[in-house]
Parts: structure tokens; C-alpha cells; sequence
């Protein structure tokens, strides 16, 4: 069974002048374990698209499986729940709580699963350790670089032990050689299973992947993986 499927998937927005549309008719399949890479220039629906990936929006028609599960037939409370055990997030603003210590960052997502203070701490502990920065575990965000608060980032997008990151330019904020050092965490997770999908302007970040998706107006015109020869274009796969 796919890990992510999407069939026919399109998304309208409703504006002042009319209807715009910003995805149409995109399909897409990602197994477990895959590490894929989104790009495509602003405006191209790949953002819309990650959000939709996220149970964060829905399509206007078109289906999205997620893990088994049809996002469109569960209620607001199964989203919640498919959003914090399924996914992890993690964002290009790093979105860390400023006056929180790095450890409790980490370990808030586990506050809404019910899981107990001193499970928490040993989880959000143990991944803190996992990305490097264990001895700053009671640090405060501002008193670390924009590097470890990325890092930090991970962490918790890895503290309910999802199926799926999402992450949405990882690397945006970041200088040149600190991009690399993230992407090769983004690769060690992947070389353990865990299955990525990444928003990229950059194509020496998006080549860390297996592999490339490209959208354009809407649609995905290219769908490589990166040790192939021969590209794929969805028309090629739907003719």
C-alpha cells in the first residue's frame, strides 16, 4: 500500500474576480521510505499542495489516501490526530516557542497525545541527542544558532515517531554549509525509513533526494528519481 496517494487531485480558491485554480489534475504515489523533493516557481501550487499533503487544506475534487486513510471522509478530530501521529512538520521559520527551553520544544507535541511528563522529557532528551545537541537541552532558542534551532525543529517534528516529514524550505534560512549540514540529517532519517518530502527553490538541495517533482501552473510536468536516466513526465505516465 502507498504511504501517500493522490488521484486527480485539483484545488479552487474563490476570489473577488472568480474562481482561480490552483492545482489541476495532479497525481502523485509515494511509497514508504521514499525522499521526494517539490520544485517549481512561486505560484506553481506546490505550497497548496503541501498543505493539502498535510491535511492542513483540503482539494476542491480529487482524492487524497493518506497511510490508509481517505483525509476527505475523516472529521476534524481524526485530521488532528492523523496530523500528530502520522506527520511531522517542519517549517522554514523554525517556529520555536522563544521563552521555552529547547527540550520542552521538542517534547510539545507529545502534550496532545496524552503522553506522560517523563515519557516526554526521555523522548524529546533522546532526539535532542539524536541531532547533536544534547548538552543544550535547557538552552532557550535565542541562545543557539539558526542552524540548531532547525535541528531543534527536527527534533520535534521526530518526537511522535511519524510516518512522513514535511518539510516546507528547511534550508531557507540557513547559510550554504549549514544547509548541507540538515540535508545530511534529512538523509540519515530517510536511510532509517523515515519518508520525506521537502519544498526546495534550490537544486543542489533538492538533489539531495531520490527523487524530483516539478510543478508548473498547477500541475507536476516532471517526476524524476535521481538515479535514473530518463525523466517522467505525468503525461507520460497517464498516456
Amino acid at each position: 500500500m502507498s504511504l501517500v496517494l493522490v488521484q486527480d487531485l485539483n484545488k479552487d480558491y474563490e476570489t473577488a474576480a472568480g474562481a482561480i485554480t490552483v492545482l489541476k489534475q495532479v497525481n502523485f504515489t509515494m511509497d514508504a521510505g521514499d525522499f521526494v523533493a517539490i520544485m517549481g516557481p512561486s505560484g506553481s501550487g506546490k505550497s497548496t499542495f503541501m498543505n493539502i499533503l498535510g491535511c492542513l487544506d483540503k482539494p476542491t475534487s480529487g482524492q487524497y489516501t493518506l497511510d490508509g486513510h481517505h483525509v476527505a471522509a475523516l472529521n476534524g478530530n481524526e485530521l488532528a490526530q492523523i496530523r500528530n501521529q502520522t506527520i511531522g512538520f517542519v517549517f522554514q521559520g523554525f517556529n520555536l516557542l522563544s521563552r521555552t527551553t529547547l527540550l520542552d520544544n521538542v517534547a510539545l507535541p507529545l502534550v496532545y497525545s496524552g503522553v506522560s511528563k517523563s515519557e516526554r522529557q526521555s523522548r524529546a532528551k533522546t532526539l535532542l541527542e539524536k541531532v547533536g545537541l544534547g548538552k543544550h537541552i535547557h538552552a532557550l532558542p535565542n541562545q543557539i544558532s539558526g542552524g540548531q534551532q532547525q535541528r531543534v525543529a527536527i527534533a520535534r517534528a521526530l518526537v511522535n515517531r511519524p510516518r512522513l516529514i514535511l518539510a516546507d524550505e528547511p534550508t531557507g534560512n540557513l547559510d550554504s554549509v549549514t544547509s548541507e549540514e540538515i540535508m545530511a540529517l534529512f538523509s540519515e532519517l530517510n536511510a532509517e525509513d523515515i519518508s520525506i518530502i521537502l519544498v526546495t527553490h534550490e537544486s543542489d538541495i533538492a538533489a539531495h533526494a531520490s527523487r524530483q517533482i516539478r510543478f508548473l501552473d498547477g500541475r507536476i510536468v516532471h517526476d524524476e528519481r535521481t538515479q535514473s536516466t530518463t525523466p517522467v513526465t505525468q503525461a507520460e505516465e497517464t498516456s
